[in-house]
């Protein structure tokens, strides 16, 4: 039986198309396998850091290398390439971060594999304090204390006039690159043709949310400061740019779990918060610079970060105490401080017409802000107390544990040391140098005058937008023996 060509043919054409078919898909899955393998897939960071709270916090990864990360290998070379655009010699050291002897990164850099390396940063870029007791005395590292040394203003630029200088192109960055390292041929062409000019548009994204920084009316903020309502502004609201700076101390965040909402107790330094969970939703979201990619998972790292700052303890005080002395000066912060300091009141707010102390922290905020910050979060998915939907109207008193390590002074660190703080306002300095970390037991704070604090430091000038010295006046009027005490005792705490 003779069979029909026209069928055959056919049938022939029906096979040959189910086969092309079956190749493309087989193609466009390997394709799919590949784009993820390079772009999106996430390794888990190595045991060293998640396997111990310490490094966890100093270099876990909290998820921000997916939205706000930096490709590993354009990280490394930046330095190499814009030496001049840096705030002076030493590559990233030259911003004052706290790295550790024969890590790779700073402390408060993640590094991990979300398709290809990449760095970002986590908590502990702010809240690693780092001192030392002599000036050949090594570095002594306390997670979860203030950085006193970061120049984030610094950094933030230097990101932005990288991307922005016409050497940030393939050949300059492919160049140094294959000096450090010895990428595979596919990964060459991913870089030149698709990682460099992405990092270059993403960070270009980030010079009008950055434009204040750049105001030659706004002095820069000075290494151990940040203007973190502004951040918020500008970055998570996106409003436009104002005429407010308030640039403020990085604060400790050891033993977080002695704030008490349910007692009336806010957080931050004006008190714009509820609670610790809310801060560190905030902050982490800064970091991450867009919606958590799972919401549980991002939660989990809150929660966790929550537990482990709550636990940690202040540091005790590295100097020989007279215990004598600090008995006496018990007394006197008993009658001059506690009222503030060790009571109900610690921990609210006072009203600014009492503290004294600059208002331009108070400026960068108000009422309308914190509503639009929350619609974002919720909308996001994330309920949380969040930010306080009122005005704001003075500064919180501070809990004193670990005093001694949070210089300079006042919310601004306007005051270098807590016996400036116990001068009156007219007799404090009006310039010195911020980021030394080189103790002064003496006048208990870092000191901040002399070659090398100038040399290493940033100049604080009281008379500058947003550095005032002015009020809390309270101290000091005692007589000297008893600051003397008094300064003994706070070594205490």
């Amino acid at each position: 039986m003779k069979r029909n060509p026209l069928t055959v043919g056919t049938h022939q054409r029906g096979r040959s198309l189910l086969l092309v078919l079956a190749l493309l898909l087989a193609l466009g899955a390997a394709g799919g396998a590949f784009a993820w393998y390079k772009f999106f897939r996430e390794e888990p960071q190595p045991e060293w850091i998640t396997n111990d709270p310490d490094m966890r916090f100093k270099y876990g990864s909290i998820g921000a290398e997916r939205d706000a990360g930096i490709p590993y290998w354009i990280f490394y070379v930046l330095p190499r390439v814009f030496p001049d655009l840096l705030p002076g010699p030493g590559g990233y050291a030259s911003f004052g971060v706290v790295w550790e002897e024969g890590q790779e990164l700073p402390a408060g850099f993640s590094k991990k594999v979300v398709g290809f390396p990449r760095v970002a940063n986590n908590c502990a870029s702010c809240h690693v304090a780092s001192y030392r007791t002599a000036p050949d005395a090594a570095p002594v590292f306390v997670p979860t204390g203030p950085n006193h040394t970061l120049n984030l203003w610094a950094f933030f630029r230097f990101l932005v006039d990288c991307a922005k200088d016409p050497r940030f192109n393939a050949d300059n960055l492919m160049a140094e690159i294959r000096l450090v390292t010895d990428l595979s041929f596919i990964d060459r062409v991913i870089y030149r043709f698709l990682i460099i000019p992405i990092t270059k548009k993403r960070l270009l994204e980030r010079e009008q949310q950055f434009a204040w920084l750049y105001r030659t009316d706004f002095p820069p903020w000075g290494r151990g400061r940040d203007d973190a309502m502004n951040l918020t502004k500008y970055f998570m609201i996106r409003w436009p740019m104002d005429d407010s700076l308030g640039p403020t101390d990085m604060p400790s965040i050891w033993n977080l779990g002695k704030y008490k909402p349910e007692q009336g107790m806010r957080m931050n330094f004006a008190g714009d918060s509820h609670d610790p969970y809310s801060v560190i939703i905030d902050s982490a979201l800064g970091l991450l610079g867009a919606p958590p990619k799972n919401n549980d998972e991002f939660l989990g790292q809150v929660r966790w970060i929550q537990d482990y700052v709550s636990a940690k303890r202040a540091p005790k005080y590295p100097f020989p105490i007279d215990a004598e002395k600090a008995a006496r000066g018990k007394a006197v912060f008993d009658a001059t401080c506690a009222a503030c300091h060790a009571s109900a009141r610690t921990g609210t707010v006072v009203p600014l017409a009492e503290v004294g102390t600059s208002r331009d922290r108070i400026d960068t905020w108000n009422e309308k802000a914190a509503r639009e910050a929350n619609k974002v979060v919720r909308d996001m998915g994330i309920e949380r107390p969040g930010l306080v939907e009122a005005p704001l109207t003075g500064y919180v008193a501070a809990f004193l544990d670990g005093i001694w390590l949070r210089a300079p002074y006042l919310h601004n660190g306007s005051v270098p040391t807590l016996q400036d703080l116990l001068e009156p306002p007219s007799r404090r300095p009006t310039v010195f140098w911020r980021g030394y970390d080189v103790y002064d037991p003496v006048k208990v704070g870092f000191i901040t005058s002399g070659a090398e604090a100038e040399r290493i430091g940033t100049r604080h000038d009281t008379s500058a937008k947003g550095g005032g010295n002015e009020g809390h006046a309270f101290g000091t009027d005692l007589p000297p023996a008893d600051k003397e005490a008094l300064l003994e005792y706070l070594k205490t705490l």
